[in-house]
């Protein structure tokens, strides 16, 4: 890629080629390839015409990615791929994340495996207790060849009920690391950035605050109890 096009130009200003849809996905959700002054890259592309209708989330799910990248930012964590909004979708608005060229073999249960993995994934998993994500699966945890992990298929998430489904609980009980703990006070000292702010409406603002003021107060991974904690299916 030319250093003169950098990937967020790239994906919010570059021409978006479908090259097909990706398998196994509830909502539409597009493998593209973006190209812009001479450079390419690949993408996800995931339209909100094309997101199924949910009984407890509002239409725009593609928004509720990009607020998850935002504050995967805002913590300094970057454990989600870049993801911007692109109204002029070749299936109109939604949003585009960065294609990671992953392992795909493996996911969280076995990169739990891996003690090196194990920094990465609190982050990911304090990440989704902020975020209230509500589908964290197994498949969601890639490993990239530089040997980071990234959280992926984040739409479920930042609903002001208590909707917290994932995978990660390996951590149950231990205390979250004074780092993270640091990095959420800091965001809380900070406030949420305005261009995370206004694509959440105030009670989902309210909650996602309140779920950051809990997690320093308690300072523990929470232990989860019971089928109902979990994703389906988990992978």
């Amino acid at each position: 890629m030319p250093t003169s096009v950098t990937p967020l130009t790239l994906l919010t200003r570059g021409a978006v080629n479908i090259k097909g849809r990706m398998p196994w996905s509830s909502n539409a959700t597009f493998l593209v390839e973006v190209v812009l002054d001479g450079a390419a890259t690949l993408a996800v592309y995931k339209p909100q015409r094309g997101e199924r209708p949910l009984w407890d989330f509002p239409r725009g799910l593609f928004k509720r990615e990009i607020a998850s990248y935002l504050l995967s930012e805002a913590l300094g964590w970057g454990v989600v791929p870049l993801t911007v909004p692109r109204p002029d979708g070749p299936y109109g608005e939604g949003s585009l994340q960065l294609f990671m060229d992953a392992d795909f073999e493996q996911h969280y249960f076995t990169l739990v495996e891996d003690a090196a993995h194990h920094e990465r994934l609190q982050r990911i998993c304090v990440f989704d207790l902020v975020a209230n994500n509500a589908d964290r699966k197994s498949g969601h945890c890639l490993r990239t060849g530089d040997g980071l992990v990234w959280a992926i298929d984040n739409g479920l998430t930042f609903h002001e009920e208590p909707k917290l489904r994932t995978v990660i609980w390996a951590f149950g009980g231990q205390p979250v690391p004074g780092p993270l703990v640091n990095d959420v006070r800091r965001l809380l000292r900070a406030g949420l950035p305005a261009s995370l702010t206004e694509l959440l409406d105030a009670r989902e603002r309210q909650a996602l605050l309140a779920r950051a003021r809990a997690l320093i107060r308690e300072g523990k991974f929470p232990a989860g109890e019971g089928y109902a904690y979990y994703p389906w299916p988990v992978v």
